[in-house]
């Protein structure tokens, strides 16, 4: 797992030259108007995933899904007979079970 340090001051100087930048980046057009909501907006998430970071998880479990359950799975049997010589009677385009097709890569 790839831990990002952020640090909260580092975050506050989100400015709308960062946002420009960012946005420009991630080939997103973001209006003048909205610059300062999404300023804010971002401050709050870095801060955030700073006190996230902090929270010391050394001796925490990694889980694949929050709730601890196994997935009960049918016994694997084939319900079908196998009908290949049926389908592949009346089609020229066959050879030992399998159809012919034309060559596409060299």
């Amino acid at each position: 797992m790839v831990l990002i340090d952020l640090h909260f001051q580092d975050t506050l100087n989100m400015d709308k030259t960062t946002i420009i930048k960012i946005a420009d980046l991630a080939k997103i057009e973001i209006k003048d108007d909205e610059l300062d909501h999404i300023a804010d907006s971002l401050k709050k998430i870095l801060k955030l995933v700073d006190e996230m970071n902090s929270v010391k998880t050394d001796d925490v479990v990694p889980m694949s899904h929050p709730l601890n359950l196994s997935q009960e799975l049918r016994k694997d049997e084939v319900l079908e007979k196998n009908e290949r010589d049926v389908f592949q009677k009346d089609n020229k385009y066959t050879e030992n079970g399998y159809y012919k097709v034309p060559k596409i890569i060299d």
